[in-house]
């Protein structure tokens, strides 16, 4: 089997993340319960999760290794901006709930030129993974240039879905589309803008299996997508294949959920290795066994959740 190459072209941030025991109301002060200063960002979280699938067994050397044994000669300084940042609030008296802002910084300024980020990223990848935390225009232009190669699929996580929407043109032909269930409402909302037929529902509550089937069918129809995703948190995840596989996977029992930050990205990380792995042993991405790929994915996340932090929380496959 070759060795599969994943890039992953996103954000990093330096994320500042507060545990309290519940958010305080507007004009409050509330004494917190810890304070971290950690790597973050939903790119480089996301590479991180790849790379650490990718280790199954467990040694010192391991742990050491740069991101997780993430290549990381195309990360640049850019003069005169500062590091792109997030601000976590973790809600402990809701589950290890987060809201997050985050203040893009050098990733918006040094990743404004798609044709330039597309001439630096080097080798053509086997999947290529992307966010909403960069430039928009720059995401849509690299995932229709990926999408228009027959060498790349391509792992899009929407997250966050711009104000402006997603147009359709950009996602038909997706290998693989991941959305949790608040983005899953805003891109069925956007796409439907354009005029096509696609089931829109208002609350998260609505999102019913028998509703996700009917979006996974549409999406599948219209926009020629191979995979569609959505993660339900404590409710499991949503998969459906265009060649009719289909399913609901229940969420894995946590004893207590500590910080759902970067569950989403451990989430894309594991998922995009086993896509990987598949691709380099040959396999067409439509006999791709995502049910599987979903369930490891899934208990990745279940091990992210049940630790404090972001990346630092993201567990390695030996695991």
């Amino acid at each position: 089997m070759t060795k599969p190459l994943i890039q992953v072209i996103g954000s990093l941030h330096l994320d500042f993340v507060t545990t309290t025991p519940r958010c305080p109301s507007a004009g409050e002060t509330l004494q917190a319960t810890r304070f971290d200063i950690g790597a973050g960002g939903k790119g480089a979280n996301q590479a991180a999760a790849c790379g650490r699938a990718a280790f199954v067994t467990s040694n010192e050397q391991d742990v050491q290794v740069e991101m997780s044994g993430v290549d990381t000669t195309n990360v640049r300084e850019i003069p005169g901006t500062t590091t792109g940042s997030a601000t976590i609030i973790v809600d402990e008296g809701a589950g290890g709930e987060n809201r997050i802002l985050f203040v893009p910084g050098a990733g918006f300024k040094g990743m404004d030129d798609a044709q330039e980020v597309l001439k630096r990223s080097g080798k053509t990848p086997d999947v290529v993974v992307l966010q909403g935390e960069i430039p928009r225009q720059t995401v849509l232009s690299i995932v229709e240039h990926y999408n228009a190669s027959e060498q790349t699929q391509v792992v899009f996580n929407p997250a966050p879905v711009w104000p402006q929407g997603i147009p359709s043109k950009t996602l038909k032909g997706l290998g693989a589309l991941i959305v949790n269930e608040t983005e899953c409402l805003l891109l069925t909302k956007s796409v439907a803008s354009e005029g096509s037929k696609v089931t829109v529902v208002e609350k998260e509550e609505d999102l019913t299996e028998e509703i996700l089937q009917q979006i996974g069918k549409e999406f599948h129809q219209l926009l020629s997508i191979n995979t569609v995703i959505v993660t339900l948190g404590s409710k499991g995840v949503f998969y459906s294949q265009s060649n009719g596989s289909r399913g609901m996977i229940p969420a894995q029992q946590v004893e207590k959920v500590v910080d759902t930050t970067a569950a989403g990205d451990t989430f894309v990380g594991y998922f995009t290795a086993a896509l990987a792995r598949s691709i380099a042993r040959g396999t067409k991405i439509e006999d791709f066994d995502v049910e599987a790929a979903c369930k490891k994915a899934n208990a990745a996340s279940a091990r992210c959740v049940a630790r404090a932090g972001a990346m630092q929380s993201i567990p390695f496959g030996y695991e």
